[in-house]
């Protein structure tokens, strides 16, 4: 097991009042600095109830959320933290649905192991060897393995729809999608980028899946229903070569952010899944864009902002369709971000570091407008094709298409908020 008082410090005080909580980790001396002690993954589980970090050195740490919870120790269920160590340095991790006692998934389970209920929370843990670990959160036992991929499983993705389904990337340049109510023995496996996989996402009606080559250019869109590629993202007026780190669907799935960089500028483009358009590309509002390359992005659970970890200041949050950042941390040469994650109910970011550490950030809480909840609903089960034939006025049908965020960027400065803009 692992406590805050022997494995990590748990920090409250700081300069920076949107810092609400910091992990540092207690490594020896001979370690400290040294490769392998970052941090490349964090994320919530489904309910926001538990926390994993991947500290480093092979070890993931999982514990109740909120740390500082009095009843972190109560309930019906284990909620002491849990300490896994998974032999090899963990570069993804990803925190499973929260599915009915399966006997295809305990078959595996040592018959020592305690759970109580049918509570059976899953943890995929994606090493540098390539091999996947499954993991039983509450019972502290690995599950199985699964084996494949040939290079660093660089993200994993459990798709929202409840089911065993496993998405994978790997430096191997493939994505695998694995059956884990069947161990991983029934596996797609999706070929065509031409080099590393930086991250992979899935929209939120489980039709697509999204992945980033970091140096083949590519932006591949796949089809989750039949295992197939549909289509390569590309355009703008950018011919020089660049790198391709990271990308997010936002929650109602009718965009897609992907991060890039070409020299000494990095930029943010917004996407039309289904159409393939650029909507458009923020890169004007980043200071010394060499020293503050994009590591992460991830779409808010409201769709409203979009969290942005960067070297040099930990953490930034966009609006899409307004110039300028809502909120941003203070200047830190040695904040290093590599990965971001979302609260489930929101308000809370948290970040990882190149030393190891991982941060937690008072997230801005704006209530969604009628409009955008109206949005989001429609959609979530409405693509750009079903709405383009609608006879909806045109400003409605660029609302609802995205399609206004290049005009609101371009008059939100000087006119103030449009009608129709959140």
């Amino acid at each position: 097991m692992c406590s805050t008082e022997n494995n990590a410090e748990l920090l409250r005080s700081s300069s920076d009042p949107a810092l609400l909580l910091e992990l540092k980790t207690r490594r020896p001396p001979s370690l400290v600095g040294r490769a392998g002690c970052e941090t490349w993954s964090v994320d919530f589980s489904p309910d926001g109830a538990w926390f994993a970090w991947s500290m480093g050195h092979g070890i993931v740490w999982v514990v109740a959320w909120p740390l500082d919870s009095e009843d972190s120790q109560s309930g019906e269920i284990d909620r002491e933290d849990k300490s896994f160590s998974c032999g090899h340095p963990v570069w993804g991790l990803a925190f499973g649905p929260r599915p009915p006692k399966s006997k295809s998934v305990t078959a595996a389970q040592p018959h020592n192991a305690k759970t109580k209920g049918n509570h059976s929370l899953l943890l995929a843990t994606g090493l540098e060897n390539g091999v996947i670990k499954i993991w039983n959160v509450l019972s502290g036992y690995a599950v199985f393995d699964l084996h494949g991929h040939e290079g660093v499983v660089r993200d994993l993705v459990f798709p929202q729809n409840g089911t065993l389904t496993l998405v994978s990337s790997s430096r191997d340049k493939t994505l695998r999608v694995w059956d884990l109510a069947h161990k991983g023995k029934k596996v797609q496996v999706l070929s065509g980028h031409k080099d590393w996989i930086s991250c992979c996402c899935v929209s939120s009606d489980c039709s697509m899946i999204a992945s980033v080559g970091r140096f083949d250019r590519m932006v591949c869109l796949w089809s989750l229903r039949s295992y197939t590629f549909i289509r390569n993202l590309t355009g703008g007026t950018r011919k020089t070569v660049y790198l391709l780190s990271s990308c997010d669907f936002s929650p109602d799935g009718a965009l897609l952010a992907t991060a890039a960089f070409s020299g000494s500028s990095w930029w943010i483009d917004l996407w039309d899944p289904y159409t393939a358009e650029k909507l458009t590309t923020l890169v004007d509002y980043f200071d010394n864009h060499g020293q503050n390359q994009i590591s992460a992005i991830q779409f808010s659970p409201n769709g409203l902002h979009l969290a942005i970890v960067t070297d040099g200041r930990a953490l930034r949050i966009w609006t899409p369709g307004q110039k300028g950042m809502v909120m941003q941390t203070k200047a830190d040469q040695d904040a290093n971000g590599l990965c971001c994650n979302y609260h489930p109910q929101g308000g809370v970011v948290a970040t990882g570091t190149r030393d190891g550490h991982v941060r937690f950030w008072r997230a801005p809480r704006t209530v969604p407008s009628l409009c955008h909840l109206c949005r989001s609903i429609l959609r979530h089960s409405v693509s750009t094709y079903q709405l383009e034939p609608l006879p909806l006025p045109k400003r409605i049908m660029e609302y609802l298409t995205y399609r206004n965020i290049p005009e609101c960027l371009k008059t939100c400065c000087s006119n103030g908020e449009e009608e129709w803009e959140d």
